[in-house]
């Protein structure tokens, strides 16, 4: 090859690879937490993050609580030479100084190389997970990692559109509902007034999704949720004032209604379980309002129940 073609060959190499560096960050569908993705890696179909076509790398990314990136800082700096041969680095990204850790471990009879990360959100911390077999370790090293991991950024709020495409049904109303927030990617969601911050219970909020449970017989319903209703997190001295059943959207429906006090100020509220019945699972329905904006919020959580519908 003659010198001007090297030349040439060469800068369709650097500019191939400048486009990768600057590549948009990727968002997995639901995921406030996003990143430029190593070569191979494109999103998971089971779980929120990215994955290698084979599935033998794997990336989940989520959220966890604000305080949580605080706390993790605390210990870094209390403790900057880490615990049990695992110390953590500090790594810049968008979203401000992150910290993670690397360490050797066992899948099985496989070796693998662990990788975590947690960043700070407005109001949420990021944490980013990956792990490398063995066999991969060649393309998906340290310093590889590392600059993945450094392209890491976040979003305040993930498209409502978004949100509610990942669900297995269709919600029509958000009855006015300001914040629309998934709790499970493609399995529950919270549509709220109020927001992380101010915390959901001094305002109207539904929780919906769909649990892997139902009553064993039609005669077992009322049972079943009465049983149900008594694991709403948050919840607590609750007195059942109602439970009948019911049809939702032509299905079997069991109707539920509570009245306790939630929340870190002890909110008194009435909240109302919707269950619908069919096949191995249930819809989940769940409205809570504190209890003098009841009249005005149960309307609201009825229009959104009566919206949702399957996914044709």
């Amino acid at each position: 090859m003659k010198p001007v073609r090297y030349l040439a060959a060469f800068a369709v190499l650097v500019a191939a690879a400048s486009s990768a560096f600057a590549a948009d960050p990727v968002y997995p569908p639901g995921a406030r937490v996003g990143m430029t993705p190593l070569v191979g890696l494109n999103k998971a179909k089971t779980f929120t993050g990215f994955e290698t076509e084979d599935q033998g790398v794997k990336v989940l990314v989520t959220d966890l609580p604000a305080e949580a990136y605080g706390e993790v800082a605390n210990a870094f700096k209390g403790n900057p030479g880490g615990t049990g041969g695992i110390k953590p680095e500090s790594i810049e990204t968008a979203a401000g100084l992150a910290y993670y850790t690397v360490e050797s471990g066992k899948d099985g009879a496989n070796n693998v190389r662990r990788y975590s990360m947690i960043l700070p959100g407005p109001s949420f911390s990021g944490y980013v997970a990956m792990q490398v077999p063995e066999n991969a370790a060649r393309i998906y090293n340290d310093e590889a990692v590392r600059r993945m991991f450094a392209s890491a950024v976040v979003r305040n709020e993930v498209p409502v559109e978004e949100q509610l495409g990942l669900l297995p049904f269709r919600i029509g109303e958000l009855s006015g509902f300001k914040n629309v927030r998934t709790l499970a990617p493609g399995a529950a969601l919270i549509i709220a007034d109020g927001d992380e911050k101010t915390g959901f219970e001094v305002s109207p909020f539904m929780i919906i999704g769909l649990i892997g449970q139902t009553a064993a017989t039609p005669d077992d319903r009322g049972r079943f949720a009465q049983q149900i209703a008594a694991t709403i997190p948050g919840v607590r001295d609750g007195r059942i004032t109602m439970s009948e059943p019911m049809r939702i959207d032509g299905q079997p429906g069991y109707e539920t209604r509570i009245d306790a006090t939630s929340g870190k100020d002890n909110t008194p509220v009435t909240i109302v379980q919707w269950l619908r019945f069919g096949g191995k699972t249930s819809l989940r329905i769940i409205g809570s309002s504190p209890r003098e904006e009841w009249p005005k919020a149960f309307p609201r959580f009825r229009a959104v129940r009566d919206g949702i519908a399957p996914r044709s």
